[in-house]
């Protein structure tokens, strides 16, 4: 006899910040970044449940047991003149990869994203991760080349901060 398997998504709690943060270290490791994962306890906590959350997750489990999880924010479109949902992380456990639970990860936030009245919903991936690439464009997705991403941080971010009117 088959025993089926149940898969629930559910709002992260306060209670999984520690699930969380292993998470967010499973998938440094997994894109070659685990020196770039400086996320505590009190940032995410901060971030997810503090008075004014910048952030909100998602985890995904099978029959009770962590699988993954997204975790998302609302940016703004000026020439759309609406919100969107951008997706930061999603990451699913190799142990549980191929049941489907990246895509059922995806049409939640998409229904969030509908039901939100968002205009977009967007992701960045690593340009090496053609496995991921190759899932996002299975599901309608298509990558942006006409856009490049820029990011500033760390002295590069003080300095401008420090920059004269």
């Amino acid at each position: 006899m088959t025993h089926a398997t149940a898969l629930t998504i559910t709002p992260a709690l306060e209670a999984d910040i520690p699930l969380i943060l292993a998470l967010i270290k499973e998938l440094a490791l997994y894109e070659k970044l685990e020196d770039q994962a400086v996320a505590t306890d009190a940032s995410l906590r901060q971030a997810l449940f503090g008075p004014r959350p910048s952030a909100e997750s998602v985890i995904a489990r099978i029959d009770g047991e962590p699988a993954g999880f997204a975790l998302y924010f609302h940016n703004f479109s000026t020439f759309l003149g609406r919100h969107g949902l951008y997706l930061e992380d999603l990451f699913v456990r190799p142990a549980f990869r191929g049941r489907a639970i990246g895509k059922a990860l995806l049409a939640h936030l998409a229904r969030v994203a509908v039901e939100r009245g968002c205009g977009r919903f967007e992701w960045a991936v690593l340009d090496w991760n053609r496995p991921a690439r190759d899932f996002y464009e299975s599901l309608g997705a298509e990558a942006n080349a006409s856009w490049v991403n820029y990011r500033i941080t760390g002295d590069a971010l003080e300095r401008l901060a420090r920059t004269a009117r």
